[in-house]
């Protein structure tokens, strides 16, 4: 190593850490030695001291390290630690006993404190190596707390992702299935939007697209009730008129609040027919891509589920030709503004951008990608709302 780094590197190292310390002690005199050992050290502290744990409660604000003697008058041994370490927040704790009090330093480490001092055997240097060991140990258990937490929702977005985002259940190969999840919560973790297919004969398949309102964990676990519902219901043989009522009771029965709904589209595909009979639950309409046109299905809506049980109605489409895709959706896909005004995508924009030439160009695999890019574009920025789609296509209709 050269002189020159030789010289630079001390430079180079992190000054210590100015420390605000809280010291909670109702004996002047120990509080008047723990002044002095801090002096004598040199320590860059700010020390500020409380005779009571009612005093030092208010004085907690920006502290890093609270020293608690445990044979405080309104806060007695471990009982004390135990009332400070619940207001103490990010703060570390060290606790100062007495020679004949020892074991009482071991029991609070084991209750939460950093470390414990024995008061008379202690000098300064000593002190304040026990303070920031401490401060940087409490510091430690956050960060790994906060990695396990990490673990925690990685964890659970892939047991929710398991139950919302299943693989088809089909065998046919007249069709191809693409499908397409984003979410809009924070951390990326899934939300209330699901899907599912389920061939139930040689040329008869069950398609479902939902969405539960709201963002939270609560709502992603009822989409999975939800769709795991759907699911037993059409394999169960339960006749294609009564899922959805079938399905709303299980909504009803399992949400946590009754203004929890649904909006639900729901496809039968008879493919030997060529035909589909579609039933909206309050969902925006699949849009039908043949012929190089894009147009919503004409499908009457009916209500959301949830909010009053009724059937909702059928409606038979013809699909006519062997050439055909169907797009089905979750309305954040369609939410997000298009950049003119205050004006929103909806259905009618996105069979317009469905339309444009740069769509055609883009294989059918990646269009439900390519479609969120594209409203994100118009947008200005990320879509708020999770986004869930299924591409049904046939002979790779455009």
């Amino acid at each position: 190593m050269s002189e020159r780094a030789l010289t630079v590197a001390p430079a180079a190292l992190k000054a210590p850490e100015r420390l605000r310390v809280l010291l909670v002690e109702d004996d002047e005199g120990d509080a008047f030695l723990v002044k002095e050992l801090l002096a004598e050290a040199g320590a860059l502290f700010d020390l500020r001291v409380a005779t009571s744990l009612r005093e030092a409660r208010p004085m907690m604000r920006g502290v890093q390290c609270v020293l608690l003697d445990l044979g405080l008058p309104d806060a007695e041994g471990i009982d004390g630690l135990r009332k400070l370490l619940a207001v103490a927040g990010s703060a570390a704790v060290c606790v100062l006993t007495g020679r004949s009090d020892e074991h009482l330093g071991v029991a609070a480490v084991a209750e939460g404190a950093q470390d414990y001092l024995v008061k008379g055997q202690v000098d300064g240097v000593l002190l304040v190596r026990a303070l920031r060991y401490a401060v940087e140990r409490k510091r430690a258990d956050e960060n790994t707390q906060r990695l396990r937490e990490v673990e925690l929702r990685q964890a659970e977005s892939a047991r929710l992702e398991r139950g919302l985002l299943p693989q088809p259940l089909m065998q046919t190969d007249e069709v191809e299935v693409h499908t397409f999840y984003r979410s809009g919560r924070a951390m990326g973790l899934l939300g209330g939007d699901f899907f599912d297919v389920v061939q139930v004969g040689p040329h008869r398949l069950h398609v479902i697209v939902g969405d539960v309102c709201g963002h939270s964990v609560d709502e992603a676990a009822l989409g999975v009730e939800l769709r795991v519902a759907w699911r037993a219901l059409v394999l169960g043989g339960v006749p294609e008129d009564q899922i959805l009522g079938a399905l709303e009771q299980v909504l009803m029965s399992e949400r946590r609040a009754r203004e929890v709904f649904a909006t639900v589209a729901s496809v039968v595909l008879d493919l030997s027919a060529n035909k589909a009979t579609v039933r909206l639950a309050g969902h925006p309409p699949p849009v039908l891509l043949r012929d190089g046109r894009a147009e919503p299905v004409a499908a009457r809506r009916g209500i959301v589920l949830g909010v009053r049980p009724t059937p909702t109605p059928a409606t038979d489409v013809e699909l006519s030709g062997d050439d055909w895709s169907l797009l089905m959706y979750t309305d954040g896909l369609i939410e997000g503004h298009t950049g003119v005004g205050n004006e929103r995508l909806d259905v009618d924009g996105l069979c317009g951008v469905l339309a444009e030439p740069a769509a055609t160009q883009v294989p059918l695999a990646a269009l439900p990608a390519w479609l969120v890019g594209r409203a994100e574009q118009g947008n200005g920025g990320p879509l708020a709302d999770d986004v869930a789609m299924l591409l049904i296509s046939r002979g790779g209709g455009r």
